[in-house]
């Protein structure tokens, strides 16, 4: 039975696992952790409990546990499916990481770090570069996402193609688990072969089996290059060629390879107005190069390029000439982005293909939109190196809300359909939270759904942790 309201008893032995500060129940305290970033959600919940420590969050969720009361892990809450936020009012109490926000130990001798779950992304970027070192997680958000959220997550980002998933980037969590019981899995080694990789449970987990409260990650040493291109084309298959060719011809120094439809420009100039068009082209192409060795990457690049209009591969290219230049390329990836979210409601999503299939998959989704919701504007960009396509589409201005969202439904399914088509999948990075849940469980086997339901048995007996995320709510674990 969902809890409507907590007893001043219950609220006092809360306050007394997290200490005055560490505690909201008023809806002006709580408003910030019940809405995303994005504005598509809100939720509610009984109490945001804030913990300082990790005895903390043992104390938390064993008190949970004896009342019985559903817990929303949160960091950053900064995603965009819903995860963090429960819009159905089952009366579930939100723990933010936000207080435990420590780096632990950064050992440039080995390339590691430990650090709080609650440590800001960008805070451990800049803790790393001061130490000429790399964390290569990069992220829209990584000015206020968080590091427990990240790997809760499994986040992407612009340099998968080199560097990996979140779950790449981890050597070792440690995680309260849904009764209270603390497991440490740092160890600090890449190769660590002695049977079960546990860690790799809560990685993409979404706080369903356990709060991770501390990250071990990989670092890499702080590229000492880069060279950036902004590229015009004539097709995202033209696109996809020059891909292929560059993996060749630039072997592993490719850190970035993005693509973009022009007509996501003009979302860009709704962020910054003065946006600019480095090229002017149907598709558009940002690529980066990184070295942290004593390579010419300039003439790496040019060189490449050269022979790609040659070939007709590419009709136009801008090589940043400084680190402002290639910013101001970067600016326009990242304020279309923006300029989304500044528009109002968009279907947004989140799609993976085999990277050849990533021309079908954008000329499949543009011809269903026009066919079946004309109006309605498609805009094709993404991560293409890694088969990330983020097709989103914009409804009429004029168009109701409600209708609107109505009529988005239909559209996500439709999309859905043709990316499970081509063999791809639902969700490239940002994860299935609350907003995908039910797509995600009817397309998995009834193996892939026994082996799923065992493990959240063993780990969350109870059903506690994040209950209705990624999981159907109303499930019977044996």
């Amino acid at each position: 039975m969902t809890v409507q309201r907590l007893s001043p008893e219950i609220l006092s032995a809360m306050e007394g696992a997290v200490g005055q500060n560490g505690i909201a129940v008023e809806p002006a305290g709580m408003a910030k952790y019940l809405g995303d970033w994005a504005g598509d959600y809100r939720g509610s919940a009984l109490a945001v409990l804030r913990p300082a420590s990790v005895g903390e969050v043992q104390a938390v969720m064993r008190l949970c546990g004896e009342l019985g009361l559903g817990v929303i892990p949160q960091g950053g809450n900064t995603g965009l499916v819903s995860g963090a936020i429960d819009s159905k009012g089952r009366g579930l109490v939100v723990v933010s990481l936000e207080r435990l926000n420590t780096i632990r130990q950064i050992d440039t001798d080995n390339f590691t770090l430990q650090a709080d779950a609650g440590c800001v992304l960008q805070t451990i970027k800049d803790v790393c570069e001061a130490q000429d070192c790399l964390f290569p997680l990069a992220l829209g958000a990584q000015g206020s996402c968080q590091i427990g959220g990240n790997a809760a997550t499994n986040a992407g980002g612009v340099n998968v193609l080199r560097y990996g998933m979140a779950r790449d980037l981890v050597l070792g969590l440690e995680v309260v688990l849904a009764d209270g019981e603390l497991w440490n899995g740092f160890s600090g080694l890449r190769k660590n072969n002695t049977g079960y990789d546990l860690k790799q449970l809560f990685i993409g987990s979404e706080g369903t089996l356990g709060i991770i409260t501390g990250v071990e990650v990989k670092l890499f040493p702080k590229p000492a290059r880069t060279e950036t291109a902004y590229l015009g084309l004539a097709s995202f298959e033209a696109a996809i060629a020059l891909f292929n060719q560059a993996r060749r011809d630039c072997s592993d120094l490719i850190s970035a390879f993005e693509i973009i439809g022009s007509e996501c420009i003009e979302l860009a100039r709704l962020i910054d107005p003065a946006t600019r068009e480095p090229v002017s082209a149907p598709v558009q192409v940002l690529i980066e190069l990184s070295s942290s060795a004593a390579i010419d990457l300039s003439g790496l690049l040019a060189g490449f390029l050269g022979d790609a209009m040659e070939n007709s591969l590419v009709t136009d290219a801008v090589l940043a000439a400084s680190s402002v230049q290639a910013r101001s390329f970067w600016a326009i990836r990242e304020g279309l982005v923006e300029g989304q979210a500044k528009r109002g409601y968009h279907v947004r999503t989140d799609l993976s293909v085999k990277i050849s299939d990533i021309p079908a998959l954008i000329e499949r989704a543009r011809r269903f939109v026009a066919k079946e919701h004309p109006g309605w504007i498609p805009l094709a960009y993404g991560h293409a190196g890694d088969g990330n396509v983020h097709f989103n589409v914009l409804p009429p201005l004029e168009l109701a809300m409600q209708e609107a969202r109505a009529r988005g439904v239909e559209v996500v399914a439709g999309l859905y359909e043709i990316a499970v088509g081509l063999g791809g999948s639902i969700s490239a990075e940002h994860g299935i939270g609350r907003s995908r849940r039910k797509e995600f469980w009817a397309g998995l086997s009834p193996t892939h759904r026994r082996m799923v339901a065992a493990l959240k048995s063993a780990l969350d007996p109870k059903g506690l942790m994040n209950p209705g995320c990624l999981l159907p709510a109303t499930e019977t674990f044996p």
